[in-house]
């Protein structure tokens, strides 16, 4: 990766950057999924859950790291749900 493309990919995920109600940073997978050249929610997801157990496998806690948030959509009765 050129320096240019180092630039712009920090200055695209500085731009995908949200903070909680505690001033806290974080990123949502959605979010980075494009960025990252993922075109399958499904193949990114597999990337994420590498990620987890690279996390857990150097002696950090995933749960610290990663939350497992869903995506809320719209059931066929109108009734909102949760997926992966």
């Amino acid at each position: 990766m050129s320096r240019t493309d180092l630039l712009a990919a920090t200055q695209s995920f500085e731009s995908l950057k949200q903070n909680n109600e505690h001033g806290a940073e974080f990123w949502s997978a959605r979010d980075l999924q494009p960025l990252l050249g993922y075109s399958q929610w499904r193949r990114f997801e597999q990337a994420v859950d590498r990620a987890k157990t690279s996390c857990a496998t150097s002696g950090n806690n995933p749960e610290h790291h990663f939350a497992g948030a869903g995506k809320p959509i719209v059931g066929r009765i109108g009734s909102p749900r949760c997926v992966a």
